[in-house]
């Protein structure tokens, strides 16, 4: 069997797995036997890239077939900054997984920051290595940058986020519908985008300082971005009726 190495959001892991990505996917929702319940977020890393980052010898010896023959499914290798040790030549496909164990496979797309809109309102969810949501009117890009590349007193080796739906509200804060927006607190929310609106010079202001693990996959706008400075990657996410035909089960579980 295969060896695979996964990259974990929550918690923050790098995992050694002989099982192939959806069937990760699906063990790490359910369980061996089924008994667990909770979504997923991860990314297939490749391995030869990251070689001389791990310890192989122990990662070959931990991560075989059990004595019945089945796979070895996970064999923790770091659960510590790990997501800024790893070059991001080596990240392949992203995966999310439903809490009912249904997985959306997405893949690296460009990502053309010239048709970024400067002065929109955005809300992003900060993924790793940090889970504040914040709202903000830096685009994808510049907002990746700001928080990277040292020019703020607040600096992220690397950072993985995802931009979040907010309809109406991105052009109006306070008398925007937000009928089809599930966020908690959506009155906080819109005063938070006010102040953006209306403050000048701010350009972020925390909505929410804790993520309690669970991403609405069915609020996501655009997709997912990861980087540092003006190197990033993105895995666009399909529109609602373009993930109906794609992934159907996975449609009808979130």
């Amino acid at each position: 069997m295969s060896k695979h190495l996964y990259l974990t959001t929550s918690p923050e892991s790098l995992i050694a797995s002989m099982l192939p990505p959806v069937e990760f996917g699906t063990y790490l929702s359910r369980g061996t036997k089924n008994r667990n319940k909770g979504e997923a977020i991860y990314f297939e890393i490749d391995l030869f890239q990251v070689e001389k980052l791990i310890d192989l010898d122990s990662l070959n010896r931990r991560c075989v077939a059990k004595p019945d023959g089945s796979p070895k499914c996970s064999v923790y290798l770091s659960i510590y900054r790990v997501l800024e040790k790893l070059p991001l030549s080596a990240f392949k496909n992203l995966y999310l997984t439903t809490e009912n164990g249904h997985t959306l496979e997405l893949k690296k797309s460009p990502y053309n920051s010239g048709k970024e809109v400067r002065g929109k309102l955005h809300l992003y969810q900060e993924l790793c290595p940090v889970t504040p949501m914040v709202a903000s009117i830096l685009a994808p890009s510049a907002f990746l940058k700001r928080l990277t590349d040292g020019s703020s007193p607040i600096v992220l080796p690397k950072l993985l986020f995802v931009d979040l739906k907010l309809g109406e509200l991105a052009t109006n804060p306070l008398r925007g519908s937000a009928e089809q927006l599930p966020y908690p607190n959506v009155g906080h929310l819109r005063d938070c985008l006010e102040i953006l609106r209306e403050e000048e010079g701010k350009e972020m202001k925390t909505v929410l300082r804790f993520f309690f693990g669970l991403l609405l996959f069915r609020t996501i706008e655009s997709g997912f971005f990861i980087g540092a400075k003006d190197e990033m990657i993105y895995y666009p996410y399909p529109s609602i009726s373009e993930l109906e035909l794609i992934n159907y089960d996975f449609f009808r579980s979130i």
